[in-house]
This record gives C-alpha cells, sequence and structure tokens, in this order.
C-alpha cells in the first residue's frame, strides 16, 4: 500500500507542534503537582511566596499558549490543503489550543501574571476566612477576582451574555440561552418534588449518621473501597483537605482528596466516591494522548458526569450497599448493628435541605447550583457587587431551600472556587447530573445488568464500559461530540427529572 507523503512544511510544523504541546503540557503537570501540594502538604508561612512562584509559571505557560509560534503553528495547520492530512488526534490538538488562542492572545502577560498571583494568594485568604467567619477578611480579593473576571469575559468576546465567556472556558458552546431552560425544567420538577417528599414522604433513620464515627476507621474503609470501585492506588493516592478534589499530575498520577468529619461519617465517604469518580476517568484516558493537551476530561461538566454518576447513581443505590454494607458495619459495629440494610440505604438518600453544598442530598443538590449559577450570572453582568453577596446568598438559600445561614462559613465563604477565579465553574456540577442521567439510561441499555454488577461488586464491568465509551477519548471530542456520540442525543434534562422522581418515590414511599 502506497504511503501517504506530507508536504515537508506541514511536516515541520507538526513536530513543532507536538513539541510545544509536551512542553506546555510538562509545564501544566509540574503547575498541577504546586496546586496540589499548596493545598494539602505546605506550611503556611510559606504559601505567600509561593503563590508567586507559582505565578510566575503560569505566567510562562500562558506566554507559551499565546505565542508567536502557536499563533503561526496553528495557522498552519488550520489551512483547508493541511487540515485534510491531519489526523483526528491532531486536529483536537488544534481545536483546543486554537480556541484558547483566539480568546487570550489579547489578554497582556503582565495583567495574567498579576491574575495569577492573585488566585494562588486568594486560596489561603479564603481558608482563613473560612475559618474565622470573616467574610471581609476575603472580599478584597474576591472584588479584584470579580474585576479580573469582568475584565476577561470582555477580552474573550461574547455574543449576547458576558457570563457566556467565562461558561465557555468549562463547557464550551455552552451558553445562558441554552442553559436557562435547562436549569428550569429541572428547578421546577426538583421543587414540586421535595414539596411531596416533605408532606407524604415516610420518615428515614438520618440520624443513624449523627453519631460519632473514628476518622481513622473512615480513612481504613475509604482505601478498602476505592481500588474495587476501579480507582488504581498504585497511579493515586488519596489524602485530606479541607475542600475535596482531585488534581492530574498525569495519568500514572492522579491525586484524590477528602475531609473527614467525626459527626458526619457521609461527608468523607461520598466525597471519596466522588472524587475517585473524576480519578478514575483521567486514569483511564488513552495512553496515547499522555503529554498532550488532550490528556484531561472532554469539559467540567462531561467530568463532572463520572464523578457524580459513581457518586450517586453507583454508590447512593441500593445494590451498592448490599455488597458494601456489611463491610461497613465491620468498622462501625456499635453505630450500625441494629439498622437494616434498607433502613440504612433510605438514611443514605434522605432528602433535607441543608447548608453546605458538598454535603447535600442528591436532589437538593442543584438547587446549590442554581442559587450560585444566579449569583455568579448577577457578578459578571455588573448587576451585584461582591461586597452584597452574604445577603443575597442568604436570601436565596431561604426562598430555594427554606433555610438560612446563621454564619458566612455556613454560607457564601463555604466554596473554595471564586478563591481560584472559577467563575463559571458551577453550572458543571448540574451539568455533571444531567449527562450523567442520560449516560446512565444508555448503559441500562447496553448492560441489562447494571445493577446485579454492582450488587456482586463487578464495578470492573461498569468501569470498563465506561472506559471504552467515555474515558478513553480525553479531550478529543469536544462535550456535545461525545454526549451525541455515547447516547445518540444531545443534553436533555428529561433523564435527571424521570431518575430522580422514581428514585424518591421508591425511598420515600409514595
Amino acid at each position: 500500500m502506497e504511503q501517504k507523503v506530507i508536504d515537508p512544511v506541514l511536516q515541520k510544523a507538526l513536530e513543532q507542534f507536538t513539541a510545544l504541546d509536551e512542553k506546555i503540557t510538562h509545564f501544566s503537570s509540574i503547575i498541577g503537582l504546586t496546586d496540589w501540594d499548596q493545598k494539602v502538604m505546605a506550611p503556611k508561612k510559606g504559601r505567600a511566596i509561593f503563590a508567586k512562584a507559582t505565578g510566575t509559571l503560569r505566567t510562562e505557560v500562558f506566554k507559551l499558549m499565546v505565542s508567536g509560534e502557536m499563533g503561526e503553528l496553528l495557522e498552519t495547520l488550520s489551512k483547508p490543503e493541511n487540515v485534510k492530512d491531519l489526523d483526528d488526534y491532531t486536529k483536537a490538538k488544534v481545536r483546543e489550543y486554537k480556541a484558547y488562542y483566539q480568546k487570550s492572545k489579547s489578554i497582556p502577560a503582565d495583567l495574567f501574571q498579576e491574575y495569577s498571583i492573585l488566585t494562588a494568594q486568594a486560596n489561603d485568604a479564603w481558608e482563613e476566612a473560612r475559618a474565622n467567619n470573616d467574610f471581609a477578611q476575603f472580599l478584597p480579593y474576591l472584588e479584584k477576582i470579580v474585576a479580573y473576571k469582568r475584565k476577561f469575559a470582555e477580552i474573550y468576546g461574547y455574543e449576547e451574555h458576558p457570563y457566556d465567556a467565562l461558561l465557555d472556558e468549562f463547557e464550551p458552546g455552552l451558553t445562558v440561552k441554552r442553559l436557562d431552560p435547562l436549569f428550569a425544567k429541572l428547578r421546577e420538577s426538583s421543587v414540586k418534588l421535595l414539596e411531596r417528599i416533605r408532606e407524604n414522604g415516610k420518615r428515614t433513620m438520618a440520624e443513624v449518621f449523627q453519631q460519632s464515627y473514628e476518622i481513622e476507621k473512615q480513612k481504613e474503609f475509604n482505601r478498602f473501597i476505592l481500588p474495587i470501585i476501579g480507582f488504581d492506588l498504585d497511579a493515586g493516592r488519596l489524602d485530606e483537605t479541607v475542600h475535596p478534589f482531585a488534581q492530574t499530575v498525569n495519568t500514572g498520577d492522579v491525586r484524590l482528596t477528602t475531609r473527614y468529619l467525626e459527626k458526619n461519617v457521609r461527608s468523607a465517604l461520598f466525597g471519596t466516591i466522588h472524587e475517585a469518580g473524576h480519578g478514575i476517568y483521567e486514569q483511564h484516558i488513552n495512553p496515547e494522548f499522555e503529554e498532550s493537551i488532550l490528556q484531561s476530561g472532554a469539559s467540567f461538566g462531561i467530568h463532572e458526569s463520572q464523578s457524580r454518576f459513581l457518586e450517586n447513581m453507583v454508590g447512593r443505590s441500593k445494590e451498592f450497599w448490599k455488597f458494601f454494607y456489611p463491610k461497613l458495619q465491620e468498622y462501625f459495629p456499635a453505630q450500625l448493628k441494629n439498622v437494616s440494610l434498607d433502613e440504612f440505604y433510605r438514611a443514605v438518600n434522605s432528602v433535607e435541605p441543608s447548608f453546605i453544598r458538598v454535603e447535600a442530598d442528591e436532589l437538593t443538590y442543584n438547587l446549590h447550583i442554581m442559587l450560585r449559577y444566579e449569583i455568579e450570572k448577577a457578578l459578571i453582568a455588573g448587576e451585584i457587587e461582591a461586597k452584597d453577596l452574604p445577603v443575597i446568598w442568604n436570601k436565596k438559600m431561604q426562598d430555594y431551600l427554606g433555610i438560612t445561614p446563621s454564619t458566612d462559613t455556613l454560607g457564601v465563604l463555604q466554596d473554595v472556587h471564586w478563591s481560584f477565579g472559577g467563575i463559571g465553574y458551577f453550572p458543571s456540577y448540574s451539568l455533571g447530573n444531567l449527562y450523567a442521567a442520560q449516560i446512565l439510561r444508555t448503559i441500562q441499555n447496553d448492560l441489562p445488568d447494571f445493577y446485579n454488577h454492582i450488587e456482586n461488586g463487578r464495578f470492573d464491568v461498569i468501569q470498563g464500559w465506561l472506559k471504552e465509551n467515555i474515558h478513553q477519548y480525553g479531550k478529543l471530542y469536544t462535550p456535545n461530540e461525545l454526549i451525541v456520540k455515547v447516547t445518540g442525543e444531545e443534553l436533555n434534562a428529561e433523564y435527571l427529572v424521570e431518575y430522580l422522581e422514581k428514585k424518591y418515590a421508591e425511598v420515600y414511599g409514595f
């Protein structure tokens, strides 16, 4: 068979592009490691200087991504006569870098460096403010971050709403116009279902979790379940931090963190399962994508679909606890000896409005996200200011969930996201729920024994399906392309609405 001859100019451009991609990816891996270290291991007194060093490195990566060299290479590789000679892998890399380049090339490097140092420092300020219940301590950082994000939105450009420019960073192609009706449908159905549970639902034994659960035993149990549900501890680790997160250094070094509370065993348990969903996704990406921009998930929403899928649709299922509950009883015999499997399952799925998003039940969780989404939209549009957030936050909590936080630590200071500039990130969580429900429908069609596999501890079958259909592709496809490829249709809120209705009718007996 005759081998295709590639134009020498194109060949040279491909070699330069690959080398630049590798360099950027290597630097990004190191940044990932420093981010993890700052949040998990670094002593407090060294963090301010560390933040500056991280900011400098981020700026160097930024310069590479918007450099003249990158611009010339993207121009060459985007020419119609050259595109036809590129494989899908290279086309996807060009797509990713081109999207970033076109949005960010107009941002001055010194402005980006100031912003990078600010967000690195803001994490410590947020941690202290949260610990001290002192919003005023974090406010100066937040005001500056909001000002930067407004400026970036204008530089990136948008057609209808400035928030669209920031949404696109986390979920390419998503807009307020597309998101609002999805969320409206979910909000309406969630509020109605919550009312039915309050009026007609049979009481659950949620108090079973309001006992003392020794933290060391919680850690042991989490380490016991991780490899069974599919996380490779030889290619990752589990640590403790203020706010749970997953950080990828490379596909062979994926780091999970969780938070342990003695009087709330669910927090670390489901936080760990959630982060494992992220970690398994990263560990399963095609090894050929290593050292390239494609070595990550398709988007934040698709990533959250994998963590929320594992946490809720697998981890909160009755079949999951048919397999794991006897072992949990071995770890905590005094607390669980008189609690049946059915009682425990219903307790795990108790619905009760709560202050903390990461500890919210599966139903009210989306209302937490919508609250943040609405605040962020108004912030970026200039309709509200950062100083107003505690009052606005508390009012929305009362309107949506019927409860008002007594402190800012329980309210506006609970999330880390704004400290690292993640405005536009929060919708990814509910998008993840929407994607996950749609994926669940498809996987059940392909694996009719889906829940039997869970009950028998055959998580390898489920993870094998996820790897083959989602994980392996990394960023090869856009999120919309991927969900259509996997499920045969674009994102549809109906699947999550139906899933929640069916599940909670069973849990609450109506």
